[in-house]
C-alpha cells in the first residue's frame, strides 16, 4: 500500500508539472501558432474529455517509462533523457501520422510539436525526479 501511495504522489507531481508547463506553452505561444496554421481544422472549442484522457494517459506513460526508471537508477540524467525520448516518440507518432494522412498538414506544426513534446517531457521528467528524490519516492 505504501508503494501505491508513493506512485500516486509521483503521478500527481508529474501531472501537475505537465499541466502548468503546457498551459503556459498554450497560452503564450502555441494558441496563435496552431490557429494560424491549423485554423481550418480547429473546433470552436476543445473536446475537454479527450484532452483530459490524453493528459492522464500521457503522464501515466511518462511516469512508467521514464520517471520511475530514472528514480530506480538514481539517475536524473537517465530519467530526463528517457522522458525526452518518450515525448519525441509520442508526439512524433501523432504529428507524423497527421503529416502522412491529412491534406495540407503543415510540416512546421510537425517539427514544432515534436520539439515541444520532447522539451515538455524532459522538463516534467526533471521536476518529477527532483521532487521524487526530495520526497524520498524511490522504486525498489
Amino acid at each position: 500500500m505504501k508503494r501505491i501511495k508513493l506512485y500516486i504522489k509521483l503521478y500527481l507531481i508529474s501531472l501537475s508539472a505537465f499541466l502548468v508547463i503546457d498551459m503556459i506553452w498554450i497560452g503564450i505561444f502555441a494558441n496563435s501558432f496552431y490557429r494560424n496554421r491549423l485554423g481550418y481544422l480547429l473546433a470552436e472549442s476543445p473536446n475537454l474529455a479527450a484532452a483530459v484522457i490524453f493528459y492522464l494517459l500521457f503522464i501515466a506513460g511518462l511516469v512508467f517509462f521514464a520517471v520511475r526508471p530514472g528514480l530506480k537508477k538514481k539517475s536524473a540524467v537517465s530519467g530526463i533523457l528517457k522522458s525526452a525520448v518518450f515525448g519525441l516518440m509520442t508526439y512524433g507518432t501523432y504529428d507524423l501520422t497527421n503529416l502522412a494522412l491529412i491534406k495540407n498538414w503543415p510540416i512546421s506544426v510537425t517539427v514544432v510539436d515534436m520539439i515541444w513534446g520532447m522539451a515538455v517531457s524532459a522538463m516534467v521528467g526533471f521536476i518529477s525526479i527532483k521532487l521524487g528524490r526530495h520526497l524520498q519516492i524511490y522504486d525498489s
